[in-house]
């Protein structure tokens, strides 16, 4: 099979290679499955470039997400998952068979059944993106009736926290630097969308709300005191990514405001978690309650520009396609 694979950590140019690999064989527990579609994420290029280091076996197969149709089933999986079209998570974590190859194999309870009405790319947009934006959103329990703080509502993170937010029941106010993106998170379904650039967080939001009960954090450090300017006691900042330095952390202030500071890591989340988040994917995606992101698809062949593409910040969500006709 044709796969992008690296055996060294380092740029992409430098590392990556698209070459001929054996195809992968599942073994019990397992399922192969040919691959659709597979979502790049910032944790796929921050493994690449050494980053966020991982153990290498032999060589790597980037891409943690992706969607396709089980072709192949280990010993032990049910027969009837033969065909099934599935969207994946955690494909290539603690493996060597990632997504951004024409077939991976993956434990089956980490190839999650598509539903019809959604397409392989959406699928292929759920694992890191959407499980993040759900712990998010849900690990303190039920937000309904609650206003809820986006910080950086168009990213995927951002984008899906927005949808969960609503999808729950509560008010939804995010940030954006722009028009375009502030065009995506209403979209999405924010009630407020700030322009951050536009001057003081707290001050455009307090017309619509005084204080909110939830924020999901992109950048502690930048946004911490706007963050504390808009909570009261027993608000929870949910922190998920840590790009930037670390912020210094105000003791005094964060007493007085009576926060929870809550940080979360994907990789570390119990698999019963991540498991009852994938089920309430799946429920979402059949009822058409998750949308896409701007895509940008590049075909297997390209995957060093796709890589490119992410780490240069492109916006809505990069694709890598193992074949043209997929």
């Amino acid at each position: 099979m044709k796969a992008a694979r690296y055996e060294k950590t380092g740029p992409a140019r430098d590392v990556l290679e698209v070459t001929e690999t054996e195809r992968p064989e599942p073994g019990p527990g397992e399922v192969r499955v040919r691959i659709h579609a597979s979502g790049l994420n910032p944790t796929d290029v921050k493994a690449r470039s050494g980053a966020v280091p991982r153990p290498i076996d032999g060589f790597q197969i980037p891409g943690m997400d992706g969607a396709g149709i089980i072709d192949k089933l280990g010993a032990g999986v049910d027969p009837a998952r033969n065909g099934q079209r599935v969207w994946l998570y955690f494909a290539a974590a603690g493996r060597r068979w990632g997504t951004e190859a024409e077939w991976t194999v993956v434990p089956a309870d980490l190839a999650v059944p598509l539903p019809s009405r959604a397409s392989m790319e959406l699928g292929a947009t759920m694992g890191v993106p959407a499980l993040t934006a759900h712990h998010c959103v849900f690990a303190d329990g039920p937000v309904t009736g609650q206003t809820v703080l986006v910080q950086g509502g168009a990213g995927a993170v951002g984008h899906f926290a927005i949808e969960w937010a609503k999808r729950g029941g509560a008010r939804v106010v995010t940030t954006v630097s722009g028009a375009e993106k502030a065009d995506l998170a209403r979209a999405a379904g924010a009630d407020l969308v700030v322009n951050y650039r536009e001057g003081d967080v707290p001050a455009q939001v307090r017309p619509f709300a005084e204080k909110v009960d939830r924020i999901i954090e992109v950048a502690l450090g930048p946004n911490l005191d706007s963050d504390l300017a808009l909570a009261h006691p027993g608000t929870v900042i949910m922190t998920y990514a840590a790009d930037g330095p670390d912020p210094v952390l105000p003791v005094r202030p964060c007493m007085g405001a009576g926060v929870v500071l809550r940080f979360m890591l994907l990789y570390t989340v119990p698999r019963a978690t991540l498991a009852a988040g994938a089920a309430d994917i799946t429920a979402a995606l059949a009822e058409g309650a998750l949308t896409p992101l701007p895509p940008h698809r590049f075909l297997l062949d390209d995957a060093v520009a796709a890589h490119e593409a992410v780490e240069n910040g492109v916006g809505g969500k990069v694709f890598v396609i193992p074949a043209r006709e997929v």
